[in-house]
């Protein structure tokens, strides 16, 4: 059986936990995000070390999941989450402003994505796409709402694919 919530969790410096009634909330150098905690599961702070404590076996799981929660909220507030992607592929090109990215991948028509609240993204060319935030599930979320409009297909390897994603390749048809 896994033994991840019996791991404790280092703060980094510059973050800060509070903990009230059965609400979890880290609030850190890049911003602040807040998390409800279970019935049977309690949070202990020690100077800059946080545990995780559960009333009975049955909760072990949700202990475990629970703490590496935590754990990506610790992440997120203190250097943040990032996902890059690559457009592969004879005119796919991406260009991020703002609160939107611009995709040309193929469509009839350009694709504009509105990111959602508290992430953020940039083109550094116009073939990649590099999705930031503080909360894992939401950058990853964006990253895999962006991928879908166009999934590397196994041909040619064309499409939109995360930077350390591997296509595997099949052989065309042959005569």
């Amino acid at each position: 059986m896994s033994r991840v919530a019996n791991d404790p969790i280092a703060l980094p410096s510059g973050v800060d936990v509070k903990l009230e009634s059965g609400q979890l909330s880290v609030k850190g150098g890049l911003g602040k995000l807040e998390l409800a905690l279970n019935g049977g599961i309690e949070v202990k702070q020690e100077e800059n070390v946080l545990s995780i404590s559960y009333a009975d076996d049955s909760l072990k799981a949700m202990a475990g999941t629970t703490r590496a929660l935590i754990s990506n909220m610790v992440k997120g507030v203190s250097e943040g989450w990032e996902k890059k992607l690559v457009l592969n592929g004879v005119g796919y090109r991406a260009k991020a402003s703002g609160n939107s990215v611009n995709l040309t991948v193929g469509l009839s028509h350009p694709v504009d994505y509105q990111l959602p609240e508290g992430v953020s993204a940039e083109s550094p060319s116009q073939t990649e796409i590099v999705v930031k935030g503080i909360d894992k599930q939401a950058v990853g979320q964006a990253a895999a709402e962006i991928r879908a409009y166009r999934p590397p297909e196994p041909y040619k390897g064309k499409g939109i694919r995360y930077e350390d994603e591997y296509v595997r390749r099949k052989e065309a048809k042959k005569k």
